[in-house]
């Protein structure tokens, strides 16, 4: 039992009885990690086909990200999906027993220091290459995958020393060209309010109650969403205790487990203490999910999604092809237009590491472009109409030649 408290996480995907254990390099040595493996897999059905989809490397490498960089779960979840997809490939690619087996049947068991150290520069852009043309990855899908097997091989390289050089070292990025990020503008927004409120007038497929507490429930998220800025992941993990009212702050939990607090406007403050007034009673405990589903469950991140999708649709608003993070986008917006918020406070408030990210915000308002143009001093000066005369007088002369 003491070997097992040494796994940091034990994942096992009962669809196709793939095995990933991820342990601790400062607590697991190989032979504990070999220990383990062997347990689980002892309990299995002999018959059962076993595809692991790590590797001894790798498990350290999320260990190392979860214990000492502190990511959060979902970010250390990413770069196993990305290594795993890498490793997948490069066994495809390069290897002619795995050919014809599909990617994920493939085993990362073969994966050891011997291959991590024959890989190139070359293997890299072939993958991405590929990720381009056979999976259609997006330019920011590839590039965060270009950046989790920089990280990899940077670890491998200067953490461990098990390589001598690192191959990603020179690896680009794609190159990214910013788009101006989508949002609803004032009046869409507005409608989007007025429509979840409506539904706490329609038809009541539940009792009463509990339609109104889910009712509020969606137009708090909404309230929350819309007023500051948060992501989805970040909403979703909210708790009850972390709001102070007093002090009508918020505690949200950003990417890397880092921390910030967000203050609360009236709308924020009125909307919660509205939905508060009348959530579950089986679920008002002060450690518990602040948005909960009927069953008294915290919401997941699809069911928020679909809640989102739907109000978007109720409201008029599905062609628009508007997404979760779009309202975050609109909420950036809305903040910057209109409350003349600098730079810099946006930044903390969405918690962006680079203000290079928030000043994308900058460029949303084409109306407010056109006027600070007209707000220059001299936007109203014209030549003087005697000017005016001669000019026209030399032009009609030139006609007539």
């Amino acid at each position: 039992m003491i070997l097992l408290l040494f796994a940091c996480l034990i994942y096992v995907k009962v669809s196709t009885l793939s095995l990933v254990i991820v342990c601790s390099p400062l607590k697991a040595s190989k032979q504990v990690i070999d220990f383990i493996r062997g347990i689980i897999m002892a309990k299995l059905d002999d018959s059962s086909h076993i595809i692991v989809d790590t590797f001894p490397r790798l498990d350290e490498f999320l260990a190392y990200l979860s214990a000492i960089k502190g990511r959060s779960d979902l970010t250390i979840r990413e770069y196993h999906y990305d290594l795993r997809l890498f490793f997948h490939w490069y066994l495809q690619t390069k290897f002619a027993d795995y050919k014809n087996i599909e990617l994920d049947m493939i085993d990362l068991r073969l994966v050891d220091d011997k291959l991590l150290a024959a890989i190139s520069l070359t293997d890299f852009y072939q993958y991405i290459a590929w990720l381009a043309t056979k999976r259609n990855a997006s330019v920011a899908n590839r590039a965060r995958k270009c950046s989790s097997l920089k990280t990899f091989f940077k670890f491998l390289s200067q953490k461990i020393h098990i390589l001598k050089v690192d191959p990603a070292s020179e690896l680009e990025l794609p190159r990214q060209y910013k788009r101006l990020p989508k949002y609803l503008n004032l009046e869409q927004t507005q409608s989007l309010l007025d429509s979840s409120l409506k539904t706490m007038a329609t038809d009541y497929k539940y009792s009463p109650a509990l339609e109104k507490s889910l009712a509020l429930r969606n137009y708090c998220i909404l309230i929350l969403f819309l007023n500051c800025g948060m992501r989805l992941s970040e909403l979703q993990k909210l708790n009850c205790q972390d709001i102070n009212q007093n002090e009508r702050t918020l505690r949200v939990i950003g990417k890397g487990n880092k921390e910030r607090t967000i203050y609360l406007n009236d709308a924020c403050i009125d909307a919660l203490q509205h939905y508060m007034n009348v959530r579950l009673p089986a679920a008002k405990n002060y450690k518990a999910a602040l948005f909960i589903s009927r069953q008294g469950n915290r919401l997941s991140r699809s069911m928020i999604q679909h809640m989102i999708k739907q109000t978007l649709s109720e409201a008029g608003l599905a062609n628009y092809n508007f997404s979760v993070h779009k309202l975050r986008h609109t909420a950036a917006t809305l903040m910057y237009q209109f409350g003349h918020v600098d730079i810099r406070s946006l930044q903390e408030i969405l918690g962006h590491e680079s203000v290079a990210t928030t000043e994308i915000y900058t460029h949303t308002n084409e109306e407010l472009l056109h006027q600070a143009v007209e707000s220059n001093p001299l936007a109203n000066k014209k030549l003087p109409k005697a000017v005016e005369t001669e000019t026209a007088n030399e032009q009609s002369k030139a006609n007539k030649k």
